[in-house]
Formats: C-alpha cells, structure tokens, sequence
C-alpha cells in the first residue's frame, strides 16, 4: 500500500458511514458504497464512488471501513456468510468503527490475523456534520504496520487520530469512556432543560445563558438547539444509546465498577425507546422529562 490513493470498500453508508465513505472518496481514494439500502448505494456512485460489484473487487482492495451499529453487524459483515475478509489479499487493512467491547475488539483482530489481514479498532467520534467533512475524532489501537497501511485513509477522514496502543482493545476501551459522558451528558442536559420550564425558564433562554456558563457541555450546546427547534431528524439516534450505555455497564460489571449514573441514563434513554421514539435524534430524551412532568417542549401542540 504504498500508494497513497488507495482501493476502498466502505460497509454501511447510515449517517456517520456515508460521510466517511464521501470523505474518502473526496481525500482521491477509489471507494465502493456498500449498504443494506440500494438507494444509498446508487446515491454514492451518483456522487463519484465505484460503480462495479464489491465482489470483483475484494481481492484487489487496499482497505474496508466498516461502519455498522454494533458487533454482532460486524462480525458478521467480517466473516459472515458473505464476510469480506476471507476475500482480500493478505496485507489488506481493517478500519472498524463500531462501538464494540474491547475484548470483541482483540477477538476480530486475531481473526482477521489468520487471513493475514490487518485490523484497527477504530471507534469514532464527532457526529455526522464532522464524518461529512473528514474532520472525526479517531481512537485507534493497532499494530504500527496496521496504522501505516490505513495512514492515507485516516488523513482523508479524520481530524485527530489518537494512537491508544500497538494492540486491538485499547480504542475500544476509551470509546466506552467517551460514551458513558456523551450519554450522561444528553441526559442531564434533557433533566436541565425541562428542570428549568418548570421554573419558568424557556428553553431557547436555556441555551443561551448555559452554553455561556459552567454547567454546559459539548452535548449540551450541539443537542439543546434541536430542542428549541423542535426537530428531532436523528444525526444520533435514541436507540443508540441503549446499545452503547450498555456495553459501558458490561465492562463496568466485569470490572467490579459501580457505574450509578451511567445505569440512571440508561433508563431514560430505555423509556424514550419505550414511548416509540428510538428512531429520532437521541435530544428527544427531553421528551420523557417533559411526558412525566406534564410540559409541552417546541413544536408540540
């Protein structure tokens, strides 16, 4: 691979997968779309992605991002029925992106490892306005060899790329740290908000004074707009959030790590999936706030 323009398969184009696929396809990667939905797909040619089946290409493929929504997904988009690594040539690179365990990590990499395969774990961060415009935060762990092969890809789609570790897991392991505050953070900011309406404080005053004070956070000053706005058109689902607090209390359970707020997020998260909200952006957990204490936020009648 020492080439920096490199052949590309991008597996899963949701809202993050289509933005990185986009950016590497913009960084001058030859890149194939691949998704469940074939409209995504006739999208991504459309835009400059490769036109030809995945399957003719495989073995000549540089790389494979790999952008789905959880572990069982990858696996399976891995080494499923139709798994991609069996295909590629040896030395060819993994970049996963998955919020995974960190054990499920190092369990992939030595897979990958008996095909002579390369694999990053390679969680990601930033939302999918920063997966648009290659600026993500990456926390990768992997073998120097590993980082080098996917170095043009990683230049192409990410802003910071933190090098945690010459071994799978370690990425991981710090994308679940940085899971448990976003979590807790788009909770407390919904218990915030809807706290201050009963006192009187509308929630576009909310954001104003907050995000200027103290109390704010990164998640309160990107989610609070979307509840002022009374847009709920998901950038982050809700359903998320049930997948990734709960590895959080997987790891801390394994750990003998009492996690009491990451549980008591959960739950609210748990309850605005309950009320049929787990397709719409994860600020709509003010929605249980506001249910429960008889409010009405933006845009409801």
């Amino acid at each position: 691979m020492t080439d920096s323009r490199l052949k590309v398969a991008a597996i899963g184009l949701g809202s993050m997968g289509y933005g990185i696929a986009a950016s590497a396809l913009r960084g001058g990667h030859a890149v194939w779309g691949v998704d469940i939905n074939p409209d995504q797909m006739a999208r991504f040619v459309g835009e400059g992605g490769e036109a030809g089946p995945l399957e003719e290409s495989a073995a000549q493929l540089d790389a494979v991002i790999v952008v789905v929504l959880n572990a069982a997904q990858t696996e399976a988009v891995l080494f499923g029925d139709d798994g991609i690594v069996p295909k590629l040539p040896k030395g060819a690179a993994v970049l996963s992106c998955a919020t995974v365990p960190p054990q499920f990590a190092r369990d992939m990499a030595a897979k990958c490892a008996q095909h002579g395969v390369l694999y990053l774990d390679a969680p990601i961060s930033g939302g999918s306005v920063k997966a648009a415009s290659g600026q993500l935060s990456i926390m990768a762990s992997g073998t120097p060899e590993t980082f080098d092969a996917l170095r043009p890809v990683l230049n192409a789609i990410a802003e910071t790329v933190f090098e945690l570790g010459d071994a799978a897991g370690a990425g991981s392991a710090m994308k679940a740290v940085n899971q448990l505050l976003a979590g807790v953070h788009i909770a407390a900011m919904a218990e915030a908000l809807t706290f201050g309406m009963t006192q009187g404080v509308a929630p576009e005053k909310f954001v104003e004074v907050i995000s200027k004070c103290a109390g704010s956070s990164w998640m309160l000053e990107n989610r609070a707009p979307h509840i002022v706005a009374g847009d709920y058109t998901p950038h982050s689902s809700v359903n998320i959030w049930p997948k990734d607090l709960g590895i959080v209390l997987d790891i801390a359970r394994d750990a003998k790590f009492a996690a009491p707020i990451t549980a008591a997020a959960l739950q609210q998260f748990l309850a605005a999936a309950g009320m049929g909200l787990g397709g719409e952006d994860d600020a709509a957990v003010a929605k249980v706030y506001a249910r429960n204490a008889q409010l009405k936020l933006p845009g409801e009648a």
